[in-house]
């Protein structure tokens, strides 16, 4: 049984343990598939990924993510953090200042962008309002009038997120949805976080001024929904549909994690052809695996 190299990263943070955390194994060639999805239940975090050697001639290496319970095409704090994991163990792009991930949904860029990462967002699968019927069941989840929501999107990028807008930041902290119902939808939650507020680009890590606030919502084991800290790719499709639909500016910074005592920030730029979803990868773990 080979050691394998081993890193667990916070991503969408500067300081270790308060964005989203995630395991990467760093030789995942000769795992099977059943291993890596018992390792990614063992370690119970919202994504575990497998870096392999890419099929593609254009990558620069492949990704598999898992969750505890399934394995996904795209996730965006994976992508993020499967890079900052494969260039800390020395990898070396074809081309300088930018790294081709190769996962379930094609090819993904990430550029460095001063001392953040960030990834072009991939298409969305689907787009277009929701129907009445599931903003009624999204609302009664969230607990709140289904007047509330001023707007709604689908967000589908591989995660087939249903994403709706509130009037405020409040509103989106003051939620207590009920966690044990509607095991099977991913829900996004965003709002504005006020005049005055908009996102500096420049700005660094915690201290950035934030224009939205954004919660996510996903399956988790046991059959029910869990909140998930800080979401790329949940924020890569509401960038997409906010921007688009002029509801933000081509560059803003989305705070997430905030009700869950976390301080995850989502720097997006969209420079007219792509929109770019970065953030702060901190490292906390280093070792080697035995599987």
């Amino acid at each position: 049984m080979s050691p394998r190299r081993f890193m667990q990263v916070d991503v969408f943070t500067d300081r270790p343990l308060f964005g989203n955390a995630l395991a990467v194994v760093l030789d995942g060639e000769g795992l099977s598939d059943e291993q890596m999805a018992a390792f990614a239940r063992w370690t119970n975090l919202s994504e575990t990924t497998f870096l392999l050697p890419p099929t593609d001639p254009v990558a620069d290496y492949r990704v598999r993510i898992f969750t505890p319970t399934v394995e996904l095409p795209f996730a965006g704090h994976p992508t993020l953090g499967s890079g900052h994991a494969w260039l800390a163990a020395g990898g070396m792009p074809r081309e300088a200042g930018t790294v081709v991930q190769q996962c379930g949904v094609g090819l993904v860029r990430i550029r460095r962008d001063g001392a953040r990462l960030a990834f072009a967002a991939p298409p969305r699968r689907r787009s277009g309002p929701l129907d009445e019927p599931m903003l009624e069941r999204i609302a009664r989840f969230l607990g709140i009038p289904r007047a509330d929501i001023v707007a709604h999107q689908h967000c589908d990028n591989g995660p087939g997120w249903k994403a709706v807008m509130l009037q405020s930041a409040a509103q989106v902290l003051a939620l207590r949805p009920q966690l044990s119902s509607e095991s099977e939808l991913e829900i996004g939650v965003v709002a504005p976080a006020g005049p005055g507020k908009l996102g500096v680009v420049g700005s660094h890590g915690a201290d950035a001024d934030v224009a939205f606030e954004v919660r996510a919502f996903f399956p988790a084991p046991g059959g029910a929904l869990a909140e998930d800290p800080v979401t790329g790719s949940l924020n890569a499709a509401l960038a997409q549909w906010l921007i688009e639909s002029d509801r933000a500016p081509s560059r803003y910074v989305a705070a997430q994690g905030t009700a869950m005592g976390r301080a995850g920030r989502v720097f997006v730029e969209h420079d007219g052809r792509d929109t770019w979803i970065g953030g702060h990868v901190a490292p906390c773990i280093e070792g080697t695996l035995h599987l």
